[in-house]
């Protein structure tokens, strides 16, 4: 599988002091905790993980023709808008 990054996850991995290797981790160890099938013109999917026990929540889409996931942003999740462990939005069931 190969991994692209978009300009603007690059972008915003800078200023939120997020580095490849914490991607990747989410990428290999994380979970989907949503998915996004009809965006275009890849279904998308947020995976949760942990780096150094900091959450990360990172957005992909998968381009299944070409075995590629593109990064589409990562951001450490806002306590105030996530439950405690980060897999729901408050407010969701």
């Amino acid at each position: 599988m190969k991994i692209l990054y978009r300009q603007h996850a690059i972008r915003r991995m800078f200023e939120r002091e997020i580095s490849a290797d914490d991607v990747l981790f989410v990428l290999r160890n994380g979970q989907t905790i949503e998915s996004y099938p009809d965006d275009t013109p890849y279904g998308s999917r947020l995976l949760l993980g942990f780096s150094d026990r900091r959450p990360l929540h990172v957005v992909i889409a998968d381009n299944l023709a070409e075995d590629t996931q593109i990064v589409i942003t990562a951001y450490e999740p806002d306590p105030a808008l996530w439950n405690d462990d980060f897999t729901r939005r408050k407010g969701k069931p």
